[in-house]
């Protein structure tokens, strides 16, 4: 029941965000805002795929306990992406809100980011172990979860100044995100129902694209 509950959810969930992502790049009509919030979508499901196939590949066949290997590789280029799409983020922010400047903060994504990557690049995280250390799974996510604080602010305070009611929630979808994957992170290897927290932190990732898609559409309403 899990694998075949699990897989659909999966399935919906990489098609959709992609689709989404495609159409946006596809109908942005020149607008960089847009273009770069659908190749954003593109990453965050491309990204996502080369975990959840194998994962549901594995619920379906002989378990999870056969594809170490396949799991933990999908698990190292997810975590890659997901950094690449906060990066994106950033630049959707400083378009959307015409940014200019700001040159210190640019440069604490990049750093952040670059930590998060190298951390990432570590043999101590052992990404194709059964067994991999909790430690380095902390290690690596507190620049991740730092850099997600800071797109958190950014997108509180300009959509709060610029009364921006189509980005309003944009920074409740990164806190929930980060609110289920932290949990996962900490507690699912010795308490596994936690990783099903991976459902509604998926779900507010595409709460984030879906906000992005919104604004597209009422954006080519006007022209």
């Amino acid at each position: 029941m899990q694998a075949i509950a699990e897989t659909l959810f999966d399935a919906v969930y990489l098609i959709s965000v992609i689709t989404i992502g495609i159409l946006m790049i596809a109908k942005s009509k020149g607008n960089r805002e847009f273009r770069l919030f659908g190749i954003m979508a593109v990453v965050l499901g491309a990204g996502d795929a080369f975990h959840l196939i194998p994962r549901a590949f594995a619920l379906c066949t002989t378990g999870l306990e056969n594809f170490t290997e396949a799991l933990g590789m999908g698990k190292f280029i997810t975590s890659i992406t997901m950094t690449i799409f906060y990066i994106l983020l950033y630049y959707v922010w400083r378009i959307r809100y015409k940014i200019k400047g700001k040159n210190g903060v640019t440069a604490t994504v990049y750093v952040l980011a670059a930590l998060r990557i190298l951390l990432c690049l570590f043999p101590q995280n052992q990404w194709l172990s059964a067994d991999a250390p909790l430690s380095w799974g902390i290690y690596r996510n507190i620049p991740f979860a730092l850099l997600g604080l800071l797109i958190i602010l950014l997108f509180y305070k300009s959509a709060k100044e610029h009364k921006d009611k189509e980005f309003q929630y944009m920074w409740l979808t990164i806190v929930l995100s980060f609110g289920f994957y932290i949990p996962v992170v900490l507690w699912a290897d010795t308490i596994p129902m936690i990783g099903m927290l991976m459902i509604p932190k998926t779900c507010a990732y595409v709460w984030t694209v879906l906000i992005g898609f919104q604004a597209m559409r009422n954006a080519n309403k006007k022209k």
